[in-house]
């Protein structure tokens, strides 16, 4: 039977339910409301639909995202893990889509729901529903380290203080033992001797050299000397003339008389095959395997273990330099005059072993014997021999922590320190003796003058042609200075140009006094440029009469003092406790250069300087865009703090504050880290802090303005002032 049009299907009744009642009167009535009933859950099953299709839409979308990582299949009732995190259980009726996802798909319109970046989409999914698993994590390989536990880290750094406190019980505390007396340095003393450079294996069959573009096969001993010029071709020093004259002249007295009738031009020669054969070994070590290495160390290990320690009045003392150099072309500082000369390979027969009587003579090499075998007990070296190209001595010597080494600090600086006491006393006598009737006296007083005040190196006489035009004080000659009665607003100027230690130039204009100026011209009257400016002054004369005012009083003490003083004093100008850790630490560098200024420590620019001062520029600029977005950000956290009651937003605003701080204090550390780079671009600050300096002041600097020790001396450095590190106090003053 035909239901009437509009009429409306009735419900079907569960079993046991009681019939309705009919009332005619509200049939229309219940029919609108069983329709609008109906309609509303015909509304809710579409939305339903429509979620759960956008659902997998984007979970498809997510799968096909680039970079998409495959996720472990859960099981069907199983949470994702991101809805752990306080959220409810998604009934097993409902699709998984988080809560958060589907309240802001009700807010999108049906035709913008596929809009939009698939990518983008999958990030924002891989988000906020899918933790990727450990398991997967662990299997990318983007570190083969471990990030280690609080545990370990504890446990390593206790380690750590453990093995410092058993190397402080170790450490020989000689300074806390009564000093030998009558000039005794040890009463005992056993080593193996020096060590000497493998012997020289000739070049391989492969390898020529080329003289007028023919092979020439050259006899051993000229065929090292070649590989020596051949190393070098790509440094500087090949193309100077006096480098080249040098080597060409020591070179053919190793050639035999057919090769130095065939040679007689170095621009003829062609060193290519031995240069690119020297490369190549280069380049081969460089690549070596981390195990080919470890087998070298262990090599040198052995080698060290043997040759690199000594017994010194029965404790165990390592020796500085235990390896006889090896031969080469001598190179120099500056423009030294023999530089390029051949520096000879060393036989134990040039060789001077020191040892005591009751100990193990070392045995020469096979073959050889030592020149002579000694048992003097008033010096500190092990070994010495006369080195080929400057006539000078060469010694094996203990190393710098040990305690000959030490003690000479020591005493060096106690030295000086007693000098304070009496400097006001000799500086008041030179002044008067500028007034000196005798010309020696005269000229004494100006010399110590120029010591003093300009921390000048005394000078040791030189026979002409031996070594480099190198002069100090005493040797300064006429041409050496120009006097200025008037220079840049300045009166009695004198202007210094000379070759000083290690043929390091010395420029200088400096105003003085005006008894010192008109001294200066009668020295220079009727004489020549090469004329000595002390002609009646050496160092042996002035080293004595400064003997006789202090014992143990030389030129190179009021260097020492002087040095020393000017570091305390400028450490007491710019330090300052209210700054930060980086800003001492400048304090403290340019303190140190100003005492390598007075000394004339110069070095060159390293040759990286540019290129290492463009990239800590750059890193520079890049924190301070960090710091300006950190800035912005913080600004916008408070602006949503002020309008937010949400507790939270004041931890976000706590967390920006932190992050600018941070930044600044970056930015600020490379900054003044620039700022030292370039202070330090032609001054070496490392000579004065190991040689000049008392270490005491600098130990009772960083304990009173509390700067890690470990900033200023690195772990070698402390070992060789440990005596100075232990017995230095807060209130230490030089």
């Amino acid at each position: 039977m035909a239901r009437p049009r509009g009429s409306v299907r009735p419900r079907e009744r569960p079993s046991g339910d009681a019939p309705r009642s009919k009332k005619p009167g509200k049939d229309k009535e219940e029919a609108a409301r069983r329709s609008s009933k109906d309609k509303k859950s015909k509304a809710s099953r579409k939305v339903k639909t429509l979620k759960t299709e956008t659902c997998e839409n984007e979970m498809e979308d997510f799968a096909r995202a680039p970079g998409h990582v495959s996720v472990k299949a859960e099981t069907e009732d199983g949470d994702f893990v991101a809805e752990k995190k306080g959220r409810k259980r998604v009934r097993e009726n409902e699709p998984a889509c988080s809560t958060s996802t589907l309240k802001k798909r009700k807010k999108v319109k049906e035709g913008e729901e596929d809009v939009g970046d698939d990518g983008k989409r999958a990030e924002k999914m891989q988000k906020k529903i899918i933790k990727k698993p450990k398991e997967e994590k662990a299997e990318q390989p983007v570190s083969s380290k471990r990030k280690k536990t609080k545990e370990e880290i504890e446990a390593a750094k206790l380690l750590k203080m453990k093995m410092k406190e058993e190397e402080e019980k170790q450490r020989w505390r000689w300074w806390e033992e009564e000093k030998y007396e009558d000039g005794v340095k040890w009463k005992f003393l056993e080593h193996k001797g020096p060590y000497f450079p493998p012997e020289y294996q000739p070049l391989p069959d492969n390898i020529k050299f080329y003289y007028n573009g023919e092979a020439v096969k050259l006899s051993q001993a000229a065929e090292e000397a070649a590989l020596f010029f051949a190393q070098m071709l790509d440094h500087d020093y090949t193309t100077k003339d006096v480098f080249r004259n040098n080597f060409f002249r020591d070179w053919r007295k190793e050639m035999s008389l057919d090769e130095r009738m065939l040679i007689t031009d170095l621009n003829n020669c062609d060193f290519g095959e031995l240069f690119r054969m020297h490369r190549e070994k280069v380049e081969a070590r460089r690549n070596t395997s981390k195990e080919d290495k470890q087998v070298i160390k262990e090599a040198n290990q052995k080698i060290m273990e043997e040759y690199g320690y000594c017994m010194l009045d029965h404790h165990r003392e390592r020796i500085g330099n235990f390896k006889i150099e090896p031969p080469g072309l001598f190179r120099g500082r500056g423009d030294h005059p023999k530089q390029g000369m051949l520096k000879k390979r060393l036989q134990p027969e040039d060789i001077i072993i020191n040892c005591s009587k009751e100990s193990q003579i070392p045995e020469p090499p096979a073959g050889h014997k030592w020149k002579e075998v000694r048992h003097d007990n008033t010096v500190t070296w092990l070994a010495s021999w006369t080195e080929n190209v400057q006539g000078s001595c060469k010694y094996v010597m203990l190393n710098a922590n040990s305690k000959l080494k030490g003690e000479k600090d020591w005493e060096k600086y106690e030295v000086a320190r007693r000098l304070k006491v009496c400097v006001q006393q000799i500086r008041a006598q030179y002044k008067q003796d500028l007034k000196s009737k005798q010309m020696s006296i005269r000229q004494r007083a100006v010399a110590l003058y120029f010591i003093d005040k300009l921390a000048l190196r005394a000078g040791n006489e030189k026979e002409e042609g031996e070594t480099a035009d190198t002069v100090g004080c005493c040797s300064l000659r006429v041409e050496h200075i120009v006097l200025h009665p008037e220079l840049d607003g300045e009166h009695n100027v004198v202007e210094f140009d000379f070759l000083g230690k290690d043929c390091i130039r010395y420029y200088n204009k400096v105003p003085v006094t005006k008894k010192v100026f008109k001294n200066l011209k009668l020295f220079m009257n009727n004489k020549e440029g090469g004329d000595d400016l002390f002609d009646c002054l050496n160092t042996s004369m002035l080293n004595k009469y400064l003997t006789s005012l202090m014992p143990g009083l030389t030129a190179k003490v009021f260097r020492t003092y002087n040095a020393s003083i000017t570091l305390q004093e400028q450490l007491k100008d710019l330090s300052n406790m209210s700054d930060n850790q980086p800003e001492k630490l400048l304090s403290y560098n340019r303190a140190n250069r100003a005492v390598a200024v007075l000394c004339n420590h110069q070095r060159a620019p390293p040759k990286t300087f540019e290129q290492s001062m463009a990239n800590l520029q750059a890193k520079i600029d890049s924190r301070k865009e960090q710091l300006a977005l950190a800035k912005s950000e913080l600004k916008q956290a408070k602006k949503e703090v002020k309008t937010s009651s949400d507790g939270k937003q004041q931890a976000v605003v706590e967390k920006k504050k932190k992050a600018v701080q941070r930044c600044e204090e970056q930015l600020l550390r490379m900054e003044i880290q620039a700022t030292d780079r370039e202070e330090n671009k032609q001054i070496a600050l490392g000579t004065s802090k190991l040689n000049y300096l008392d270490p005491r002041i600098s130990v009772a600097w960083c304990k009173n303005m509390e700067v890690p020790l470990e900033k200023i001396y690195n772990k070698t450095q402390r070992d060789k002032f440990a005596w100075a590190i232990d017995m230095t106090d807060l209130d230490f003053f030089f």
